[in-house]
C-alpha cells in the first residue's frame, strides 16, 4: 500500500483542481461542460482506494455542478436496471458520472449527506436495488465483457461495487433487497426482468457456501423460479425436466400442478418449468387437461370460464406459452379469474390475435427486443395474455407516455375488445383510427407525441400500441387550439371513452397558470368521491385524473396523469382513494409525509393510496358526473383546509 497521501497523489490531486475549476466555470458559465471532473474522476476510480476518495467528494463534486444539466440531476428519476446498463456497459465518461451518482446516493443512505432531492430511505431503496443487480460482481471475478473494458473500467466498477457492498453491510443488503423485491412483486408488475435479475443474483448467495446465508423469504423467491415443485426440485434443466414428465404417474402430475400453482400465485413470478409442464399436459390429451384449472391455480370462476372457453385456452397455450414467454402464465390464470372470455367480442378478438399478420415494422420492433428465439407474434400474443390478466400491470417505462398507458390499462380493465382492436390496427395496418368531435384521426403520418422514439422498455402490447396513442393524444390536443379551459376536459372523454365524467375541474387557471379557488375545487372532490358526501356512490368507472407530482422533499416536477379505481376504507378505517401510477412502480415517496402505499392498507395488486386528504393535496385536475352532485356543504372544512395546506406547502407555490 502506498503511504503517499491522496491528497499527494497526482490523479487525485487533478481531481480536486478540476472540481474547482468547474465550480468556478459554472458560475459565469453555467453550461461549461464537466469533462475535466469526468476524466479526473475516472482516473481516480481506478486506484485501489478509488471509490472511498471519490465517496469523500461526493458533496463537493454535486456542488459544482458535475451532474447539472443531465438526468442523474434528479436523483429520483434514475432506475435500478438503467443505472446497472449505464456501469456496466457504458463509455467512460457514462460509467464514471454513474458511479459518482451511486456513491452520491451510498452517502445520503448512510446519512453521510442530507440531499435536498431525496430522502435517505429512497437512496438506501435504490442501492439495494442496483447492488441486487450487480451481485455477480461480489467475489471480484469479472466476466469477459467487463475484462475487455477501455480505460480499465471492469476492475474499477468491480472495486466500486467491492466498496458499496462494504459500506452498506452484506447482510442488511441482502434483507433489504429481498424485502425490495418482495414489494415489487407485490404490485403484480407484467414486466418482471428487473425482478427476476435480482433473484437470479439472490440465488447465486444463497448458494454460495463460502457465505453464511439462511433467510426463508429469498429462499422462496429463488424456488418460484428455480425450484417450484418436486420435479424440478434440484433445477435439472428444462430439457431433463421434460424427460421426467414423460414417466410421471398421475399423482405426481397432480403434485407438480400444484406446485407450480401455489409458487406462481405466492409471488407473481413464474417458472420457465411451468411452461414446460403446461404444454406436457396438452400432448396427453383428455387426461392432462383435466390438470390444467389446477396448474394454473384456478377458483371456481376461473375453472368455468375454462370450460365454456377451453378450445381457445388450450389454442393460447399451444400458440404462445413457451419458457421464452412463462410469465404469460400468470396473465392468463387472470385472464380467466377475471372472466373477460364470457364477453363474446373479446373470445373473438383473441381467435382473431391468433392468425393476425404482423406488420414489417412490428415484426423487426419485436425482434429488436425479444430476439428470434420465437416468432414476434408469439411474444405479442403473450403479451396480450398479460395485459388481459393483469391490466394494473402495465407500466411506462422510462417514457413520458402516461396519458397513453393508463389509456391502455383502462381498456385493458374495462373495454378489453376495444384494446384488441386497437392493438390489430397497430400491429397489423401500423395505423390506428379515432374519432374527435365528429372528426376522424389516423395516427399514420403524424410527428412523435411526447416520446420521440418507440420504448422498448415495456411490455410487448404497449410497444407497439403506445406510440400510436401518443400521436393521437397530441393531435387532439392539436385540434382544440385555444379554449376557454384546460384541454384535457374535451380530450378525455373522447380519447379514453364514453364513461369519463361530463363534469371537470382543474386547479390552476390554465390562462394564468394560477391556483384559482382551491378550496371549492378540493370540496367538489369530495362531494363527488367521497362516499360520505356523495350519497355513497361507489367509483363504477374508471376516471382519469392528473396528479402535481412532487419529489421526496415535496417539490413540483410536473403534471402526472393516474386512474382513480375506487375510494373506501381500509382495514385501519381510514378512507382512501385507491389509485393506477402508471409510472412503473407505485410506491411513491411525495414529500412532507405523502407516502404512496401499495399494500397494507387494503390494496389490491397494483393499486397505489392515499388517505383521502393526501391524495386530494396532490390532485390537478378530475372529472365528475355534473348529474350526480353529493353534498358539497357537509364536507368538513378542517379537511379541506388540510389538503389545501398541504398543496401551498409543496407544488402549491410553483403556481402562485
Amino acid at each position: 500500500m502506498s503511504t503517499t497521501s491522496p491528497q499527494a497523489r497526482p490523479a487525485v490531486a487533478q481531481l480536486d483542481e478540476a472540481i474547482m475549476g468547474l465550480g468556478q466555470m459554472r458560475q459565469a458559465h453555467p453550461d461549461a461542460p464537466n469533462t475535466n471532473v469526468l476524466a479526473a474522476a475516472c482516473a481516480v476510480l481506478a486506484e485501489p482506494d478509488g471509490p472511498d476518495l471519490l465517496y469523500q467528494r461526493v458533496r463537493r463534486l454535486e456542488s459544482a455542478g458535475v451532474f447539472a444539466g443531465t438526468d442523474w440531476n434528479e436523483p429520483v428519476i434514475l432506475q435500478a436496471d438503467i443505472a446497472k446498463i449505464s456501469l456496466r456497459t457504458g463509455d467512460w465518461q457514462t460509467t464514471t458520472i454513474e458511479a459518482l451518482s451511486q456513491l452520491r446516493l451510498l452517502a445520503v443512505a448512510k446519512g453521510d449527506y442530507k440531499h435536498p432531492r431525496i430522502t435517505a430511505r429512497r437512496a438506501h431503496q435504490f442501492m439495494t436495488q442496483v447492488m441486487a443487480l450487480n451481485l455477480d460482481l461480489m467475489d471480484g471475478r469479472l466476466n469477459e465483457a467487463d475484462r475487455e473494458r477501455s480505460h480499465d473500467l471492469g476492475p474499477a466498477v468491480a472495486s466500486l461495487y467491492a466498496f458499496e457492498l462494504a459500506t452498506m453491510g452484506y447482510e442488511s443488503i441482502l434483507d433489504s433487497l429481498v424485502a425490495e423485491v418482495w414489494r415489487i412483486l407485490d404490485q403484480r408488475p407484467i414486466d418482471v426482468d428487473q425482478a427476476r435479475g435480482m433473484v437470479i443474483q439472490i440465488a447465486h448467495c444463497l448458494y454460495d457456501r463460502l457465505l453464511d446465508t439462511e433467510n426463508s423469504r429469498a429462499a422462496a423467491l429463488v424456488d418460484s423460479l428455480f425450484s417450484p415443485t418436486p420435479g424440478c426440485r434440484e433445477d435439472p434443466g428444462l430439457s431433463v425436466y421434460n424427460d421426467r414428465l414423460a414417466d410421471m404417474q398421475p399423482g405426481a402430475l397432480a403434485d407438480e400442478a400444484a406446485g407450480f400453482a401455489e409458487a406462481m400465485h405466492a409471488t407473481g413470478l413464474v417458472s420457465d418449468y411451468h411452461a414446460i409442464f403446461l404444454r406436457h399436459l396438452l400432448s396427453l390429451d383428455d387426461a392432462g387437461k383435466t390438470l390444467i384449472p389446477a396448474a394454473l391455480g384456478l377458483s371456481s370462476t376461473g375453472r368455468d370460464a375454462l370450460g365454456c372457453y377451453a378450445q381457445l385456452v388450450y389454442a393460447l397455450i399451444t400458440e404462445c406459452i413457451y419458457a421464452e414467454t412463462a410469465q404469460a402464465i400468470y396473465g392468463l390464470a387472470c385472464l380467466l379469474e377475471r372472466g373477460v372470455l364470457y364477453s363474446e367480442p373479446v373470445a373473438a378478438g383473441l381467435w382473431r390475435q391468433i392468425q393476425l399478420p404482423l406488420s414489417e415494422d412490428t415484426r423487426s420492433t419485436l425482434r429488436a427486443a425479444f430476439g428470434d428465439a420465437l416468432a414476434p407474434r408469439v411474444f405479442l400474443l403473450a403479451g396480450v395474455l398479460s395485459l388481459l390478466g393483469q391490466p394494473l400491470g402495465v407500466g411506462q417505462g422510462n417514457n413520458p407516455t402516461c396519458q397513453s398507458v393508463i389509456g391502455v390499462s383502462m381498456w385493458a380493465a374495462n373495454d378489453p375488445d376495444y384494446l384488441l382492436q386497437l392493438l390489430t390496427w397497430a400491429a397489423r395496418d401500423d395505423e390506428i383510427l379515432f374519432r374527435f368531435e365528429g372528426e376522424t384521426i389516423s395516427s399514420k403520418g403524424l410527428a412523435a407525441g411526447l416520446a420521440k422514439r418507440r420504448p422498448l422498455d415495456v411490455d410487448p402490447v404497449s410497444m407497439i400500441l403506445v406510440p400510436h396513442l401518443d400521436r393521437i393524444y397530441i393531435e387532439m390536443g392539436r385540434l382544440c387550439g385555444e379554449r376557454d379551459d384546460d384541454l384535457h376536459r374535451w380530450i378525455h372523454p373522447e380519447f379514453y371513452g364514453w364513461w369519463v365524467g361530463q363534469g371537470f375541474r382543474v386547479v390552476a387557471d390554465p390562462m394564468t397558470d394560477r391556483i384559482v379557488a382551491h378550496a371549492d375545487f378540493v370540496r367538489q372532490f369530495y362531494a363527488s368521491y367521497h362516499p360520505e358526501y356523495n350519497n355513497r356512490l361507489p367509483v363504477i368507472h374508471p376516471q382519469p385524473a392528473g396528479i402535481a407530482a412532487t419529489d421526496s422533499a415535496g417539490r413540483y416536477i410536473g403534471r402526472h396523469a393516474i386512474t382513480i379505481l375506487r375510494v373506501a376504507l381500509d382495514p385501519e378505517g381510514v378512507m382512501r382513494v385507491y389509485f393506477f401510477n402508471p409510472n412503473n412502480d407505485s410506491g411513491q415517496d411525495w414529500g412532507l409525509g405523502v407516502v404512496t402505499s401499495t399494500h397494507g392498507h387494503g390494496e389490491y395488486h397494483g393499486e397505489a393510496s392515499l388517505p383521502f386528504t393526501e391524495f386530494a393535496s396532490r390532485l390537478f385536475v378530475y372529472h365528475f358526473d355534473p348529474l350526480e352532485k353529493g353534498d358539497p356543504d357537509n364536507v368538513p372544512e378542517t379537511e379541506v383546509l388540510q389538503a389545501v395546506a398541504l398543496a401551498e406547502q409543496s407544488w402549491g407555490e410553483a403556481f402562485q
